[in-house]
């Protein structure tokens, strides 16, 4: 049977009428992933998995809640979706709007957006408006723009974006036969940690896993739940997760407390070597921000926070083709572009000087 998108798969478990119009791009559906080498550097026989949401229409995690939060502005009438975006929300509202026939507004803070998301937006017609002024700043302003104007508001404040990103749990509960002992996600709006607490909830209730414990990492320059507080001027090369106000703080701390989580940070340095590890070991190319999942599991697999045996995934949000400025600099620093005569010898030795 043709597969057609996470509305359709689940929507016994979404808040929908039985003839509303779907918007879909094929969204979900994602690989669980085993990873295997990098497992084995920590010394600990717990089984890793990512989740590689990188792979959605749009390239992120956004996907899943933003097919489901348009299909419901059309199913009300709207006439025009609006959002502020570090980047990947821009891209998949930009993307779902135009596959529903409608306009799509988004605020964006000026030179703080990687240009694979800006680009996403821009090519799917979206009215792009940068602010000079970071994400929080134009949170509060499309908040007010929705609160007094016949268009909705499509960040992760709109329920139904949660309802959609909470799939993603059906999925791996659907894939495993069970919930994994420890779910690790990059934490910036805090969204998707909740999501990710409603749908393991909801399978849990019906009997289907047990609840999963839900671990938050953040960027150093961006962790308002480690430090216990709001960060006015956030900074990290993780640009998906560079928020210093999270718009779902309260409903986030509810997921941890409730499943026995923590939230922890991990510096860019260690972001960018994880990243690269994922890469070269494992063949995931995922961007900055997602890596933050994997290196708080791995810090906590080598210092004994988990147990051995436990099974565990991490959320992978978003594909490393979002910010491929990074992914170049990070190549160039690691292993120089060779430039050799084309000549069988030339090609050869280079060939023979690099086998593993």
């Amino acid at each position: 049977m043709r597969y057609s998108g996470i509305i359709n798969r689940y929507r016994d478990w979404l808040p929908l009428a039985d003839d509303t119009r779907v918007i879909t791009l094929g969204e979900g559906d994602t690989p669980l992933i085993r990873l295997d080498r990098l497992t084995r550097t920590t010394g600990r026989d717990a089984t890793l998995y990512v989740k590689f949401e990188g792979l959605n229409p749009t390239g992120s995690f956004k996907d899943r809640g933003m097919c489901f939060a348009v299909t419901k502005a059309v199913e009300e009438g709207s006439k025009a979706v609006i959002c502020a975006s570090t980047g990947n929300t821009s891209a998949s509202a930009a993307a779902y709007a135009a596959r529903a026939g409608l306009t799509a507004f988004v605020l964006i803070p000026e030179g703080k957006i990687a240009l694979g998301k800006l680009s996403q937006a821009l090519i799917h017609g979206a009215v792009v408006v940068q602010i000079q002024g970071n994400f929080d700043a134009g949170m509060r302003l499309v908040k007010e723009i929705a609160a007094n104007a016949p268009i909705t508001l499509v960040n992760s404040v709109n329920p139904y974006r949660l309802h959609g990103q909470k799939t993603a749990a059906f999925e791996i509960v659907d894939a495993l036969g069970f919930a994994p002992d420890y779910h690790y996600l990059p934490v910036g709006n805090a969204g998707n940690i909740t999501a990710h607490w409603w749908g393991y909830g909801a399978y849990h209730k019906q009997g289907r896993c047990a609840m999963p414990t839900l671990v938050g990492y953040q960027a150093a320059g961006a962790a308002p739940f480690v430090s216990g507080q709001m960060v006015d001027d956030p900074e990290t090369i993780a640009t998906a997760i560079r928020i210093g106000h999270p718009q779902s703080w309260a409903l986030a701390q509810e997921a941890r407390a409730a499943t026995g989580g923590w939230f922890g940070a991990i510096d860019d340095a260690e972001i960018l070597e994880t990243q690269r590890l994922l890469a070269q070991e494992e063949g995931i190319f995922c961007e900055p921000a997602s890596a933050v999942s994997v290196a708080g599991a791995l810090r906590d697999l080598r210092a004994g926070r988990i147990p051995g045996e436990a099974t565990v995934v991490c959320t992978v949000t978003g594909h490393g083709l979002k910010d491929p400025d990074v992914a170049i600099q990070q190549g160039k620093a690691t292993r120089d572009f060779l430039t050799v005569s084309p000549t069988l010898d030339a090609v050869r030795d280079v060939i023979h000087g690099r086998m593993r």
